[in-house]
This record gives C-alpha cells, sequence and structure tokens, in this order.
C-alpha cells in the first residue's frame, strides 16, 4: 500500500487505507474478504518525514475522507473512488501544519468533519468541504478529535499543540482548555473519555493525567508518569485505562493497567512499543515487532491469552483494526495482513 501510517478502516465488505509511493500518496480500496484493491486514487504529494501519511481515511454514508501530511484533504466515492470535492487545511483554510505534519484522524459526526486542525480545531460540511467553524489559523496537535457530552452538550476534546481543548461541536465555541506542554509540541494520543473525566498522555517525561469536567476549566484530579505515551491511544473499561507506555523512536514501552480514580499501577507487561484495542472482553495488542498478542481485559493480572510472533515485519506503528471476525495490521511499508480468529 506504500508508505505510511495510516490505520485500516473496515466498513461492510470493504477495506480503506492508504500510503505513499513514487512522491504520491494513493487511497486504496480493498476487498474485505480476500485484500484483492477494488479501486485506488492517487495524488501528488511528498513523502515527507516518518515517511507517508499518518491518518487514517474516514468513511459515512457512501464517503471516504483522507487527509495528508501536507493537508490535501479528499471526500471521494466510497464505491469508485471518484472526487466529490477536495481542499486543501493550509492554503484555504490559513491553518498551520505540525513540525512532523498533519496526522489528526477526520472525524464525521451528522453534517460535520472534523478536524484537529488549527489553534482549537476545524469543522466543515461533510457534503461540500465549506467551513463551518473554527480554523482560521493556528496549529492543531496530532490526536484525533474525540466527541462526548457534557451536561447536555455535545463537545469535541482537542488535544492541541500545547493544550487540551473543549469545543462545542454545534458551533466551534471554545468553552474551556487545559495547559498541557509537551516537548516538541507532541500532543499525539487521543483524549480518553471516562463518564465526565478525561485522560491525557504525551511523551518526552510529560506523564499522564486525569481531569474532571464541570462547568469552567477541568480540574486536575491525579497526575503520574505510569504512562507516558508518544502516540498509542488507551481504552477504558469498567474502572480501568489500558495502553502503552512507550517511546516509537526507542522501540522499548510496557503495556499497563490503571485503576482510573486513583491512577494506581495494576499490572505492568514488558511487551515493547505498541497499540491496543479492546474488543468485548479482549484486548488486541500488536507490538512494533509485528507480534499479534490477545489478552483478557482484567485489572487482576496480566493475562495472556494468545500471541503470533512476527505476522508482519516491523515497523508496526498503527494500531490494529478488528471487523467480523478479523484482525487487520500494517506495518510502515504498507505491508497489510488480515487474520481470522473466528473458531
Amino acid at each position: 500500500m506504500g508508505y505510511g501510517f495510516s490505520s485500516i478502516t473496515v466498513i461492510d465488505d470493504f477495506v480503506y487505507t492508504m500510503g505513499n509511493s513514487g512522491k504520491q500518496d494513493i487511497v486504496y480500496c480493498l476487498d474485505a474478504e480476500n485484500g484483492k484493491i477494488v479501486w485506488h486514487f492517487a495524488y501528488d504529494c511528498g513523502i515527507g518525514q516518518y515517511p507517508g501519511p499518518k491518518a487514517t481515511p474516514a468513511v459515512s454514508d457512501g464517503r471516504v475522507y483522507t487527509l495528508s501530511q501536507e493537508g490535501h484533504l479528499f471526500c471521494l466515492n466510497a464505491k469508485n473512488g471518484k472526487v466529490e470535492w477536495k481542499a486543501h487545511l493550509v492554503k484555504d483554510f490559513g491553518v498551520r501544519s505540525p513540525t512532523w505534519g498533519f496526522a489528526c484522524s477526520p472525524v464525521v459526526e451528522d453534517d460535520l468533519l472534523i478536524l484537529n486542525a488549527g489553534t482549537a480545531g476545524l469543522a466543515l460540511d461533510r457534503k461540500t468541504g465549506n467551513r463551518v467553524w473554527g480554523g482560521t489559523s493556528g496549529t492543531g496537535g496530532y490526536a484525533a478529535p474525540v466527541l462526548f457530552d457534557n451536561q447536555g452538550t455535545r463537545f469535541v476534546a482537542l488535544f492541541g499543540e500545547r493544550a487540551l481543548y473543549g469545543v462545542e461541536k454545534e458551533n466551534g465555541n471554545l468553552v474551556w482548555s487545559y495547559p498541557w506542554r509537551t516537548s516538541h509540541d507532541v500532543n499525539a494520543a487521543d483524549p480518553l473519555i471516562a463518564g465526565n473525566r478525561i485522560f491525557i498522555s504525551s511523551n518526552y517525561g510529560s506523564g499522564c493525567a486525569l481531569l474532571e469536567i464541570g462547568d469552567e476549566n477541568p480540574r486536575l484530579v491525579w497526575k503520574n508518569n505510569k504512562f507516558d505515551s508518544h502516540f498509542s491511544s488507551f481504552v477504558y473499561i469498567d474502572g480501568y485505562i489500558y495502553g502503552n507506555d512507550g517511546a516509537a523512536f526507542s522501540d522499548r514501552g510496557t503495556f499497563r493497567c490503571l485503576e482510573a480514580d486513583s491512577g494506581k499501577e495494576m499490572w505492568a507487561a514488558d511487551l515493547g512499543f505498541g497499540s491496543l484495542i479492546a474488543v468485548h472482553d479482549k484486548l488486541i495488542i500488536l507490538n512494533s515487532r509485528g507480534d499479534l498478542i490477545i489478552a483478557d481485559t482484567s485489572p487482576a493480572s496480566y493475562r495472556e491469552v494468545s500471541r503470533a510472533n512476527s505476522i508482519v515485519p516491523r515497523k508496526c506503528w498503527s494500531p490494529p483494526s478488528f471487523s467480523n471476525g478479523r484482525i487487520y495490521c500494517r506495518n510502515d511499508r504498507g505491508e497489510v495482513v488480515c487474520i481470522d480468529v473466528r473458531r
């Protein structure tokens, strides 16, 4: 699929991802059953540092939304890859690119396409690409926007360049912010919502924190260094937070479980740098070496259920995906693997 860190999106019988080859980004649609290419769409784009696109396609209502590390934004027909509209975040909306290029995965809800671009987000009409709110200046973070409800209002949590922002989804009004400075301004792991609380983490010694959301700026509940996440995101299950504490460039990391209320460590497993998702009562873990691991979502101890080593050659920095009994993984060179785990 070409160089890149775009993960895998699975909708119905189709798989979508991106890569860069020959100074072009290429968006692929694959048959979920056999991996054959259904269609592809290419456009000129530099390969960039940590080469290739870093955002994952969003698919909604028969459309595919993709973002390049340079800021090319496309809305494609999901059936045939034809362009329905296109825009450029820098040229059309005046936002600045983060140091390592745009990496925020687009998010669709109702008629809005929401991006972590500009100081406190950008929302476009998903059918036309016209700006609805935000994105007039500034630099955003690398994390995806995360939507949540608080006191009857729909919000977007945006882990920005130097702060966590809470904006109203409908109009983009900035309601609160919480300063969070990280070396090189790398705030990249998605914020994690747990009721009226938000969990955030960054690398370079920044650690992690649990914040409580009220009528005013968030209140710090606790902060520690049990999670020092470079860009791997987290899951919250029954009062516990699971994730990876580590840095991609060192290829070292530890998967941990913390009690959400206190930040207390429940267990730690030295599995290397990587990422995870949760499916029912299982964690699906992919480390950077390409080892695929299934473990229980238990705070009592780390309980490994099964493991397949080196299913795809390193480096695997993109999280796995799960759909219809299959796990999808990829590496930075664009090799995609589908594993059937149905019994």
